[in-house]
């Protein structure tokens, strides 16, 4: 936990101004999906920046706790020092673990922003991205094992196109998975630069930016096992949440906005709806209102926003 100093009573300011580590994205319509009440429990399961998570205390009273959720180490560098803060270094996927450990029941909201913080992706030295030539890693959690490295060059090429498809969405998949492991026999992909500049004659000219950050992105997201974290976290939020309680999502990824959406319509991930003898739908979850993407002038103003979409869903009564 920590100590922390009111700097500002602009909610809106002191999440993007404190600390320039990632601008919080669709930030007035996610606290409005919480509907926080000032002593409530509130857990963001994706710190990051920081953005949302002081947006939420600074919505909370004295009695009010937030607790959020990251697995990388240079995230809490920006925690802020607050008695109603606790920082969990701890992957989402452990969401319901961590909050027995606290002795906590129930909470009242939970937030997760699913996007890469901007931090990631300007720290070359990390290897998230195509822009920069470094070591092929893409670790959020530092201490964990698997690197892209180590996916590159040790995959099948099987293993290679399905990821490529599933979480890169590229028709080519098979054609680039074939690519690589036929040039890793040569020589193993050691860094980003190496791995974008075999690549790039695979990729169309007037979609070689967006598909090259879909093969990074699909590398990245079986590095960290990232549609495994989520579901996981998915299916711990009903068993968290209090009736009545929030679910405010953010997406980038078809494949993440499918799982979540069927969670918060049917309550499971296949999406299939029981219904009673009266033909209601019983769900732990229901949605509120539609889905939301950014506004233009957050589009213009955040180009990496572009991608997203807000869902909401409350704890039906048990």
């Amino acid at each position: 936990m920590y100590l922390y100093a009111r700097i500002s009573p602009n909610v809106l300011n002191i999440a993007k101004m404190t600390y320039n580590y990632h601008t919080p994205v669709m930030l007035r319509e996610a606290l409005e999906g919480l509907d926080i009440k000032p002593d409530g429990v509130y857990v963001d399961v994706t710190f990051g920046g920081g953005g949302h998570s002081r947006a939420i205390l600074e919505k909370l009273g004295p009695k009010g706790h937030l607790y959020s959720f990251d697995q990388d180490l240079d995230a809490m560098a920006g925690a802020p020092k607050d008695e109603r803060f606790t920082f969990v270094r701890s992957n989402f996927r452990y969401l319901g673990n961590w909050m027995r450990y606290y002795e906590c029941d129930h909470v009242d909201g939970i937030l997760a922003d699913l996007g890469v913080s901007s931090h990631h992706l300007d720290e070359g030295e990390r290897g998230f991205s195509f822009r920069y030539d470094a070591p092929l890693d893409m670790r959020m959690n530092q201490q964990a094992r698997l690197t892209a490295r180590q996916v590159v060059n040790e995959y099948s090429e099987q293993q290679l196109a399905d990821i490529l498809y599933l979480y890169g969405e590229l028709k080519d998949s098979r054609r680039l998975a074939s690519a690589i492991v036929k040039l890793r026999a040569q020589n193993a992909f050691e860094t980003t630069g190496q791995l974008a500049e075999a690549m790039a004659p695979l990729l169309g000219r007037q979609r070689e930016k967006k598909d090259m950050a879909r093969v990074f992105q699909a590398l990245r997201i079986e590095v960290n096992g990232e549609m495994t974290a989520l579901r996981q976290m998915l299916e711990t939020t009903t068993k968290v949440l209090a009736p009545g309680g929030r679910l405010v999502v953010l997406t980038y990824h078809s494949l993440e906005d499918r799982m979540v959406k069927n969670v918060m319509r049917s309550g499971n991930m296949q999406g299939n709806t029981e219904q009673d003898i009266y033909g209601n739908t019983l769900s732990p979850l229901r949605p509120v209102g539609k889905m939301q993407t950014p506004s233009q002038e957050e589009q213009t103003a955040n180009p990496r926003s572009r991608s997203a979409k807000l869902r909401i869903a409350e704890r039906t009564e048990d």
